[in-house]
């Protein structure tokens, strides 16, 4: 055998194996990635979900029991900026238009006094509806970018409380109730834990 074929098939073969692990770490890299800021997503926008129903619940149970609001309002606008972050451009937008939809909300319902001045429960409803609707689509905004797999959501499923004709669970008036029992008993509403 020629012993310049030898060579030329000895280094043909490191080249290939070489570019392959390259081409591989590439590919496992950008794979961690994706998995990292997949992770990153589901934890801001689990964060922001998670501060919306609290304050929601907070004013809520705040109007129907009459009792001051204690609410960290900090912690919602750093959930806001941090999903902001990390989503892509159009959840980013539906981002926007939810904190927008939320801020009617707030418009209504906290230029009110509980104690002295509350929120009745059909204005309450008729307040959230936007942030109902905005809800829905910032979630179906996110199914969306998570891949084909999942489907869009006809109706939402808590976070915003109250009865609306979109919801899925209609859990206002449970809610409702069962905050208005718990402070009148002396309990501690879950959003001052």
């Amino acid at each position: 055998m020629n012993t310049l074929a030898v060579i030329i098939t000895t280094l043909g073969g490191a080249l290939s194996a070489t570019l392959g692990v390259l081409v591989g770490g590439v590919v496992t890299r950008r794979a961690q990635e994706r998995h990292w800021l997949r992770d990153k997503q589901l934890r801001a926008y689990e964060e922001l979900f998670s501060q919306y129903a609290r304050f929601m619940m907070a004013l809520r149970q705040g109007h129907s029991a009459r009792v001051p609001i204690n609410f960290d309002w900090g912690a919602w606008s750093a959930a806001l900026t941090t999903a902001s972050l990390v989503a892509p451009l159009s959840v980013a937008r539906a981002i926007d238009a939810f904190g927008d939809a939320v801020g009617v909300f707030l418009d209504a319902v906290s230029s009110r006094d509980p104690v002295t001045d509350p929120v009745d429960e059909d204005v309450l409803n008729e307040a959230s509806r936007p942030a109902a609707a905005a809800q829905l689509a910032l979630v179906n905004a996110i199914r969306r970018s998570m891949g084909r797999a999942l489907t869009e959501l006809p109706f939402y499923l808590g976070g915003t409380l109250g009865d609306h004709p979109e919801g899925g669970t209609r859990p206002g008036r449970l809610h409702a109730q069962a905050a208005t029992d718990r402070l009148a008993s002396g309990q501690p509403s879950p959003a001052d834990s």
